[in-house]
């Protein structure tokens, strides 16, 4: 899909389309076999981490025309930003918290 759309139509957001179809289809997943099947709490799943690479991704290619730099470079960036996508998700689960006199976070 991505080499489609960039030699055809010379828009570089292929791998951000990629991953928004992966993101559908892995919700769809997640809320039929974790919720229905074995009633996993569906806020604990967050397919969502994938997005900023992918932008990175798109970014790079739209930067550099090139498919060996989009793939080593692009390719690493996803990878790298992979973990610092779950920062925006989590970091309110660790704000401070006093109960019951103790301060905890809500990680907790």
């Amino acid at each position: 899909i991505m080499y489609y759309l960039w030699v055809n139509y010379r828009l570089p957001f292929g791998a951000t389309l990629c991953i928004v179809c992966l993101l559908v289809g892995e919700w769809l997943t997640r809320f039929w076999g974790f919720y229905w099947w074995s009633h996993y709490p569906i806020n604990f799943v967050f397919p969502s981490t994938m997005i900023p690479g992918a932008l990175i991704m798109d970014t790079v290619m739209l930067l550099t025309r090139n498919w060996m730099i989009t793939a080593l470079v692009g390719g690493g960036a996803f990878g790298l930003l992979f973990y610092p996508g779950n920062w925006p998700i989590f970091g309110p689960t660790h704000l401070p918290l006093v109960a019951e006199g103790v301060l905890l976070s809500l990680a907790d």
